[in-house]
Formats: structure tokens, sequence, C-alpha cells
């Protein structure tokens, strides 16, 4: 005959808890997957009334191939020059696109690559254009994620601002930015 080993008072209550709470999760997630189906079906009669007018704009984006080819040519332009840079492209709403992490490039550069895009596309003008302009609005550089440093470029659609290239990690600005300038020349 076999030795049963008695179940502690503690184990039980533990097993049964944990088994009233699958059974309680498995019912939600039945009722919250037919929720969904009759939100689903309900979709398609919110979606017959359109919005007349202006009520709707449309905007451009940077493809990710294109924010590909302008990352790697920033990118190869700085190797070229020995340099060890990070590059990001963000998109109009300052969204990170793509950011590329050269070999040995420091480790703040690639949050510095990132904020000079966005400041970039933010403004439609190069970073070292707008260092200038903190002499009359001194707090311009306390907008959140923004940096005022030379390394940004815009990139443009129809004479508006569509996406920032960012590159940080060259000993100086100018040469940030001239990178930048670069994968923004491969895109034309």
């Amino acid at each position: 005959m076999k030795h049963v080993k008695k179940v502690s008072k503690r184990t039980r209550v533990i097993t049964g808890t944990t088994l009233a709470a699958a059974i309680a999760l498995g019912g939600f997630g039945a009722y919250s997957a037919s929720a969904s189906e009759s939100t689903q079906a309900a979709a398609p009669a919110a979606a017959a009334k359109n919005v007349k007018g202006n009520a709707t704009t449309t905007t451009t984006h940077l493809s990710i191939d294109a924010a590909s080819k302008a990352a790697q040519a920033a990118l190869d332009a700085a190797e070229k020059e020995g340099q060890k840079v990070s590059v990001a492209v963000v998109d109009r709403n300052g969204n990170t696109i793509l950011t590329l992490r050269g070999d040995g490039a420091g480790p703040q550069s690639y949050e510095s690559a990132v904020k000079k895009a966005y400041t970039a596309v933010s403004w439609n003008a190069p970073t070292s254009e707008l260092v200038k302009r903190l002499d009359s609005a001194p707090t311009l550089k306390d907008i959140p994620d923004t940096l005022f440093l030379a390394g940004g470029a815009p990139v443009t659609a129809k004479n508006a601002p569509i996406a920032g290239i960012g590159v940080a990690g060259a000993p100086s600005g100018d040469l940030d930015e001239k990178f930048a300038q670069a994968g923004v020349s491969s895109l034309n």
C-alpha cells in the first residue's frame, strides 16, 4: 500500500485560492473576448459616419527605408572621418524612428542624438542656428527633450518638417551637424 502524504491546511487554502483565481480570470477573458467581438461588430456602423469639411489633416512621413538610408549615410560620413558617433532619426512628432550607435560611440551620444533630432524637427532649423536664438530667448533651452547644440538637421517635404536627424559623439557640434546634413543630402 502506498503512503499518502497529508496536505496541510495552508497548502489547501493556497491551492483553492489559485484555482478560484484561474477560473475567475478565465471567465473574465471569455467575457472580454465576447465584448471585443461585439465592439468590432459595432465598429463598421461607427465608421460609416464620416467627418465633413476641414476636420482632418493629412501629413507626410519619412518611411523607415528613407530613415535607414539617411542614418546610414550620416554614420558613414562620420566613419569616413574617423569619428565614433550615434545617429537618431525622429518623426515630426519627435517619436524615434530609428537610432544607430556607431562602434565605439560614447554612452551619452545616443540620448544627445535623439534630442538634437527632436530639436531640429521641432523648429525646422539646424540646431547650430537655434543655438544663436538662445541669446534673445534663453528659456528655449528649458523645453523638455531639446538640446541646443549643433548636430541636428531637419528633413523637409513640401517646405514642411517631416523628420529630424541628430548626430552626437564627434569632438565638435559642427562635425556632428556636418554628418547630419550628409544624412539629409542622401534623401535628395
